[in-house]
């Protein structure tokens, strides 16, 4: 990689799930919904997982400026997107999302662009992850494998997407031209 990750493993990191790198075939591009990545590391650092004491969390995180942060090591299973985690890499983009209002009826647009420096950071991670593992072949935002509804907070009469990221805003078409990577699940995408 042209740009060097910083390693920043989570504190129960040892605790999570060992897996053999062979059997990753699948990158999902998430956004934290969060303003920065000081708050996406408290949210990361956070135990929502009693039984294991572990927390919910990507492998790598990308910030505005395009710096690279890895959490957790590709040889162990992080918490990212429910029924996927065990063959798949989360990438985290600091993004703001629908922050601080995720659940609200009237708070569902994500405004905020992808700046060109992190789109160029993920490209590069994108190829590097695809050279350094042979089964790669994937690739997914978490709004295609996470299609849950929850109930509005501001509204019960109303059910809204549980995960809307990296949103409408990402650059699918960019990133798609760039790399050998297919879609999944293999279907027709807008963009």
């Amino acid at each position: 990689m042209n740009r060097a990750i910083v390693q920043r493993p989570l504190s129960y990191v040892r605790r999570l799930e060992s897996r053999c790198t062979d059997d990753i075939s699948l990158v999902v591009i998430h956004c934290t919904e969060l303003p920065d990545l000081p708050m996406a590391r408290v949210f990361g650092e956070k135990v929502h997982h009693p039984k294991t004491h572990t927390g919910n969390c990507g492998h790598f995180y990308i910030d505005r400026d395009g710096s690279v942060e890895q959490w957790v090591p590709l040889s162990r299973i992080a918490h990212h997107v429910r029924g996927f985690n065990r063959q798949s890499i989360g990438i985290e983009l600091v993004n703001d999302g629908r922050y601080p209002d995720w659940f609200f009826s009237n708070h569902q647009q994500m405004k905020e662009p992808y700046p060109e420096a992190q789109i160029e950071s993920l490209l590069t991670l994108l190829n590097h992850l695809q050279t350094s593992l042979g089964g790669l072949e994937f690739i997914a935002g978490h709004e295609d494998l996470d299609t849950g509804m929850v109930v509005s907070e501001d509204r019960s009469d109303i059910e809204i997407r549980r995960k809307l990221d990296p949103g409408p805003l990402f650059p699918w078409t960019d990133i798609m031209e760039k790399m050998t990577l297919r879609r999944y699940p293999a279907k027709d995408h807008e963009n």
